[in-house]
């Protein structure tokens, strides 16, 4: 039987691979199970702790306004994080805290097989392209395989800290939607990790 994104979040329940299931609850990402487009984050904060949903939060909100600014919906995409539990205090997770729970976000992007792959912050880029800096890459196109271009943007939450980022995060979905219309180019960049 293929695995089905319910059957990860039923498996999610009952796993102990990482410490933080002892202090949070697991929360998988959501949205269309065939999108296009996946958004991935760091890890859930208080509120996707609270709800079991990723991206409730402030910084969801500002998400859900810039896919709105290019014509799409929560419904239209599929959100996750990298870190599947809420770190104590939403302090940054550790290398071994992400490491733990990749496998699940291998899952997720295995069965959503989006095109296009956004990360949303340095964390999530992290995993794709170790050394590049999301200050120098946010909202261009590098292509991962034939078949999967990422895309990383500003994590929303960025902005929240630091509001000189939002234009910089808007001008980021701009140019998402003239990518996914077909307007903007991807670069092909050397030596990325496997998704």
């Amino acid at each position: 039987m293929d695995m089905t994104l319910d059957h990860l979040r039923e498996k999610l329940l009952s796993w102990k691979g990482c410490e933080l299931h002892k202090s949070a609850k697991p929360v998988l990402g959501e949205g269309n199970p065939a999108a296009e487009v996946m958004f991935i984050g760091e890890a859930p904060g208080q509120k996707e702790d609270e709800l079991g949903r990723p991206f409730v939060g402030p910084a969801g909100q500002l998400l859900d306004e810039l896919l709105h600014s290019i014509g799409l919906q929560r419904k239209d995409v599929y959100i996750s994080n990298v870190v599947k539990y809420r770190p104590p205090g939403n302090r940054d997770p550790t290398p071994e805290e992400k490491e733990q729970c990749m496998p699940w976000l291998k899952m997720e992007i295995a069965i959503v097989r989006p095109r296009v792959i956004c990360p949303l912050g340095r964390h999530a880029l992290g995993h794709f392209f170790p050394t590049l800096s999301m200050t120098t890459v946010h909202g261009k196109p590098m292509t991962l395989t034939d078949a999967v271009t990422i895309f990383p943007i500003y994590h929303p939450a960025a902005a929240l800290h630091n509001p000189s980022l939002r234009t910089a995060l808007a001008e980021d979905f701009r140019r998402l939607r003239q990518f996914l219309d077909g307007t903007l180019a991807a670069v092909a960049i050397a030596k990325p990790l496997a998704p």
